[in-house]
């Protein structure tokens, strides 16, 4: 038996490609049992109009992304781009720039809920589909010790928020979670493979 044999033919006619260096996102659509590669185009612009918030910041983003894949795309590729914000108090917080910055970024978000969005962006060649997931994350009190000890050891920098919920923070500091879990990961792949089933 082939290894066709043992793919989920989701998308039927397209290639699939996950435009993301993420290893999160990566094992996330493994999961879902579908044939896909990995694209990527480096220092695309993720810079937003300051207007924008909430949902709308990480859709246009995804969108802004993906329209620097369509441009290079085959006809029967189908591109998934994808952006997650970590957005507490009317306020974005990015990856953090250095150690300092990624332990104030944790004692800010650490005693209350925030939220987590994922704007993703499905497109081919003549069509497209975007879509925002949202999902409220409870921290509870995080000590001056344990948030040291996570950034330290983990090195959240390449993470919105400056963690990472499958990580020991998450263990520790996660009290509950409203919405899908792997959104917070990076990829709301429940909504995701919804999304492809209709495509």
């Amino acid at each position: 038996m082939d290894a066709q044999q043992h793919s989920l033919r989701l998308v039927e006619g397209y290639k699939v490609i996950l435009a993301s260096n993420s290893p999160r996102r990566k094992e996330l659509l493994a999961g879902l049992g579908i044939d896909f590669s990995v694209r990527i185009i480096k220092d695309i612009d993720e810079s937003y109009p300051a207007s924008l918030r909430g949902e709308d910041i990480p859709v246009f983003i995804s969108g802004k992304k993906a329209e620097a894949y369509r441009r290079t795309m085959a006809e029967d590729e189908l591109i998934i781009t994808a952006d997650t914000i970590v957005y507490d108090n009317d306020k974005v917080l990015g990856k953090p720039s250095s150690r300092e910055e990624a332990i104030n970024m944790l004692t800010e978000l650490s005693g209350h809920a925030h939220e987590v969005i994922t704007g993703v962006t499905i497109c081919s060649r003549d069509k497209m589909k975007q879509f925002a997931s949202v999902s409220k994350v409870f921290f509870d009190n995080l000590t001056e010790e344990e948030i040291e000890y996570y950034v330290d050891k983990y090195r959240p920098y390449d993470k919105a928020g400056s963690y990472g919920i499958q990580e020991w923070i998450g263990f520790v500091g996660v009290t509950r979670i409203e919405g899908s879990y792997f959104n917070v990961m990076g990829l709301p792949i429940q909504r995701l493979y919804k999304e492809l089933k209709r495509f």
